[in-house]
């Protein structure tokens, strides 16, 4: 279905309201637990304002172990909103929220400028919707669109400096650059490959190393507690461990995990009979580290939703994406019904439940990926045309 700029601009505030509409109601009774996971409003971005000193203008850094727990540019994003909006929590939110609506409105455009036949799905997709404010995911995923795109319409030096915004953001981007090289080698232009990665590099040091230098206990958190973390809500290993399989060593198996799915990606990848585009892409990897890693918050399906929409090519992959977006959506509730109980409600969701609803969530997200992949061609592991080439890609 085709539709215009403005029905998507539409959509877009429309789904805004609608998620806003749905976290108002802690708005309202001031964030309380367990009041806020039963009513499924929880969000970082009120609960983050005092714990992290925001509310008092300390800088997201400079409180060494207490420092913000994220990459140097949604630090300083988290910093300097709280320096400029009238003191408050709600009044944080607030503001903080309407950045993230236009945000929303612009990642909807470029989803629809990237796949102008399927780009209206992202304003309609349920766990989007409820996931918008949670966290402030949305200024990384729109940098990272912008990569997308403009590696596609060959500004690879403007793609390579959005990708080091966007990791310098969020880190999750940093693992677009697997599909990045395939792409580069399957047009044999290796050369090009390196210095994309120079300038991706390059952005990257330019925004962390005042931060690394100037606060290096605070600028490393982010990297210690990813690298050290136990699994947490969301993952395979949680939902397993909660299930009676309790995996020692969960840290080298999720790298052993991602390594062996990143390789099959490669080969993939590699055997496809026509250049595949970053667009029809992206989608793959990012569901390959989701499944494996040792956390999946409820705001990742905002990165998961627009590279999957964009990943569409024929009509008969919306079941699946409505099943995986169903998926999501009961995850959703689950995590916070499940906290709930945790945290002394009269009813939740017992741990069990929880888990299983989890390997739900990470089975339906590997059937998206095996559908897009397959294209309808019965069970070839390479069917070689179900992407566009690159003298292909979208106007």
């Amino acid at each position: 279905m085709r539709v215009s700029t403005r029905v998507v601009i539409l959509l877009a505030i429309v789904a805004s309201l609608l998620s806003f509409a749905k976290f108002s109601h802690c708005a309202t009774t001031g964030w309380q637990s367990p009041d806020q996971y039963v009513h499924a409003c929880y969000s970082d971005i009120p609960a983050l304002y005092g714990e992290r000193a925001l509310d008092k203008g300390v800088w997201a850094y400079s409180s060494g172990a207490d420092s913000v727990e994220y990459p140097v540019i949604q630090g300083a994003i988290m910093w300097f909103t709280a320096k400029v909006i009238p003191h408050g929590v709600n009044n944080y939110f607030y503001g903080s929220a309407l950045l993230l609506a236009l945000l929303f409105i612009f990642i909807s455009l470029t989803t629809f400028r990237i796949s102008p036949q399927f780009g209206y799905l992202l304003p309609l997709a349920p766990a989007a919707i409820a996931s918008m404010y949670i966290n402030w995911d949305l200024w990384a995923i729109a940098t990272m669109l912008l990569a997308i795109y403009w590696f596609d319409r060959k500004a690879e030096v403007a793609s390579a400096v959005a990708l080091g915004i966007a990791v310098s953001t969020k880190f999750l981007p940093i693992f677009l650059l697997i599909p990045i090289a395939i792409i580069f080698f399957r047009q044999e232009r290796i050369t090009q490959f390196f210095k994309y990665l120079v300038f991706t590099f390059l952005t990257f040091a330019a925004i962390n190393l005042p931060v690394a230098l100037t606060t290096p206990k605070g600028w490393w958190r982010f990297y210690d507690l990813n690298l050290n973390r136990g699994s947490d809500w969301g993952s395979i290993w949680y939902a397993l461990s909660n299930l009676g399989l309790d995996l020692t060593h969960q840290n080298y198996l999720s790298v052993l995990c991602l390594l062996i799915g990143l390789t099959s990606l490669i080969i993939f990848l590699l055997q496809l009979r026509t250049i595949p585009t970053l667009a029809h892409t992206a989608i793959f990897v990012m569901i390959i580290v989701m499944a494996v890693s040792k956390v999946y918050s409820p705001q990742y399906v905002l990165w998961l939703t627009p590279l999957a929409v964009i990943a569409l090519i024929d009509k008969r992959e919306l079941t699946v994406f409505w099943f995986w977006q169903g998926a999501e959506v009961a995850y959703h509730l689950a995590i916070w019904q499940h906290l709930a109980q945790v945290t002394g409600a009269k009813f939740g969701l017992p741990v069990v439940a929880y888990s299983v609803i989890t390997v739900v969530r990470i089975g339906a997200s590997i059937l998206l990926l095996v559908r897009l992949a397959a294209r309808h061609q019965g069970s070839r592991v390479f069917p070689g045309e179900f992407l566009l080439s690159t003298s292909e890609s979208y106007p």
